[in-house]
């Protein structure tokens, strides 16, 4: 019999009660037939780590906190084995989605010398809440993309590219019909002066957070590049891209620098591999971003394209409300990404007021939902299911895989650098679930409660 400090360590979360530590499995006999079969001897991907965005609204909506509030969120977020351990998070180039309001770092006509280029509105919002994870995390890595280069750059001289949509609760943004952007058109203005004032750009940002102790790894040239939006955004072809990574990538590696092509939110792995078919252009792509129905991709981009990262940039946001169903939906997800090659998986808000309202109307959900009436705060259902992945999961992990005969194919499985393996599984029947896990000559048989996720941490053979 296995000693009771070997046993597995089991965590399970139901809708009404989240991060319930079970008593510890120990290994058995097989018996019989099992359910899962986990392959520890051939390691698939390695995974880098787990994230979210800072956006603006996900700062101000913590100010409605007092300080041991927000430095209770903080820990639980990043602090490494305290929560989530988030490590790896995203940030936007100027405005996005979720920002106060539009802004560009240089609105001045015609500035092709960036003599006015100027972060210093950052430094009320973004500045503070990186800095504030770095406290808890100063392993911290981000990256970043644009939602809208400056106005003065962009073919309709606005930043948003679709009028308001009353389906959508979208609010006016002074955008007007013969300025609208389509999709498979350059939104950008792809004149030289421009494409090199844009890359200069790019390099000033870098700079300037550099100079504030917060280092950006990686920077990806647009965020869904075929998107026309109501809020920030600019439309890309392929052709328009390759000819900015001509001048983005020159100027990034002489900051070391990574570029990635992405986001793609589109299933067409084309619109990237177009891209890459350009050697001169290729050689300083590094690396893949894929978001919403860019899922449908990512299987053949991680087949076409082996020697290249992929980052899951933006878990799909929802609808505000925050549910149950919405973090079944996620669990989906994850199964998709790293199943089909995924290095890394970013969530989207980190913190959003009830409801999560956009400044352009959209809601959407949380890893945080702040009450400000009542000056609380709570840890959404999606949280608790990307924290029993990145809770467990260290960077540096090797993805497994998982045989099933017998239909118990939900799960996720990985192999971490100390020789641990976790093992994610959801039960999304109404009753109970027996089932039978194999590593090796190892077997446990938890039986999963109804509609659940469970982690089990099973220390090294």
């Amino acid at each position: 019999m296995t000693p009771a400090t070997d046993a597995v360590r089991w965590i399970l979360t139901t809708q009404d009660a989240p991060w319930q530590e079970r008593p510890g499995l120990e290994f058995g006999p097989l018996s019989d037939m099992p359910n899962v079969i986990v392959i520890e001897d051939a390691p698939q991907q390695v995974i880098e780590g787990f994230g979210a965005s800072f956006n603006e609204l996900g700062w101000t909506s913590l100010g409605a906190l007092d300080d041991a509030q927000r430095a209770e969120v903080f820990h639980e977020l990043f602090a490494p084995g305290a929560g989530a351990a988030l490590s790896l998070c995203r940030m936007p180039v100027g405005a996005n989605d979720f920002s106060r309001d539009w802004y560009s770092y240089d609105e001045v006509e015609g500035d092709f010398a960036l003599e006015h280029f100027t972060i210093e509105g950052d430094l009320e919002t973004l500045v503070p809440f990186i800095r504030a994870a770095q406290a808890e995390q100063p392993d911290l890595r981000l990256w970043a993309s644009p939602w809208s280069p400056p106005s003065w750059m962009k073919a309709n001289g606005h930043y948003a590219g679709a009028l308001p949509n009353p389906f959508m609760n979208s609010v006016e943004n002074g955008l007007r019909p013969d300025q609208v952007g389509a999709e498979g058109t350059d939104m950008f203005r792809l004149e030289e002066p421009y494409l090199e004032a844009y890359a200069r750009y790019f390099g000033r940002f870098i700079d300037a957070y550099g100079e504030l102790g917060i280092p950006i790894g990686m920077v990806m040239p647009q965020n869904e590049f075929n998107s026309a939006q109501v809020f920030p955004s600019c439309t890309w072809t392929p052709d328009g891209l390759t000819r900015f990574v001509r001048h983005l990538g020159p100027e990034m590696a002489t900051r070391g620098v990574d570029v990635f092509l992405g986001t793609l939110e589109r299933a067409n792995d084309r619109l990237i591999g177009d891209v890459l078919d350009e050697p001169d252009v290729a050689r300083y792509v590094t690396g893949l971003g894929v978001q919403w129905e860019g899922k449908r991709a990512v299987a053949a981009l991680h087949r076409l394209h082996p020697g290249l990262r992929i980052y899951q940039t933006e878990q799909e946001c929802g609808d505000g409300r925050n549910d149950w169903r919405h973090a079944r939906h996620a669990w989906s997800l994850m199964k998709q990404y790293f199943t089909h090659g995924a290095n890394a998986y970013m969530y989207w808000n980190i913190s959003l007021l009830e409801g999560g309202v956009s400044r352009w109307g959209w809601a959407q959900n949380s890893l945080v939902v702040v009450d400000p009436d009542a000056g609380t705060y709570r840890y959404s259902h999606e949280y608790q299911v990307l924290k029993h992945v990145s809770a467990f999961v260290r960077p540096g992990a090797r993805a497994l895989e998982c045989l099933s005969y017998t239909g118990h194919a939900n799960q996720l499985a990985f192999l971490n650098e100390d020789g641990s393996v976790v093992v994610v599984m959801q039960n999304d029947m109404a009753e109970a679930m027996p089932v039978r896990i194999m590593l090796g000559e190892r077997v446990i048989t938890p039986t999963l409660p109804p509609d659940s996720f469970s982690t089990f941490v099973i220390p090294p053979a």
